[in-house]
């Protein structure tokens, strides 16, 4: 009898031991932050990381690869900032959707961004082409489960960008030779995510 309860007792550990060593790694769990608690250099966060701006439905976004970019503090709200052109396809979801979402990646994704900065969603399936994973956030906004950092934002001002109120004026012929100025979105923050 003893024998049988040793071996019992011995069958229970393996399986146990055995089990923890062959389940596979989860992935790194989603934690929210407050936008406080963001540790980016912001300014490395848009210029050198670069953004994915989301604006849409489950059903039916799209996005943009973004290198202009703000966070900041205004009218006692944390905010950012992204600034979209009228001829991008993400110009109609930013427009319309009350949200917006700037989604951050470490540097591996680099050719992904890139792809998502040379090509419109009016002619092709961008996410399949990127090979990114929609992600729908608990409260129905959309990002990528790639992701290491993910801001929701609630649009509360918006505005084109106005060619008399340029002080450096060599800025329009060298980035609006067209006149076709950004749209700025400022939203307040709602919400953050980070791996």
């Amino acid at each position: 009898m003893k024998h049988l309860l040793f071996l019992t007792t011995m069958a229970i550990l393996f399986s146990s031991c055995c089990n923890q060593k062959t389940e596979p790694e989860t992935s790194k769990s989603w934690q929210q932050i407050s936008a406080k608690e963001i540790s980016d250099n912001s300014v490395a966060l848009f210029a050198d990381d670069w953004a994915i701006i989301t604006a849409g439905t489950p059903e039916h976004f799209n996005m943009m690869t973004a290198s202009w970019g703000c966070l900041g503090n205004l009218w006692n709200k944390p905010v950012a900032l992204c600034f979209v052109r009228p001829q991008r396809y993400t110009f109609e979801f930013t427009e319309r959707e009350p949200i917006y979402t700037l989604t951050f990646f470490d540097e591996s994704y680099r050719e992904v961004l890139q792809y998502l900065g040379t090509v419109s969603g009016r002619d092709e399936d961008k996410v399949k082409g990127s090979g990114l994973t929609p992600k729908i956030l608990p409260s129905g906004n959309i990002s990528f489960e790639e992701a290491r950092l993910i801001i929701e934002c609630k649009k509360i001002y918006t505005d084109f960008f106005d060619e008399k109120n340029f002080i450096d004026t060599d800025i329009v012929p060298n980035v609006y030779p067209n006149k076709d100025f950004h749209r700025i979105y400022i939203g307040e923050i709602i919400n953050v995510w980070k791996k």
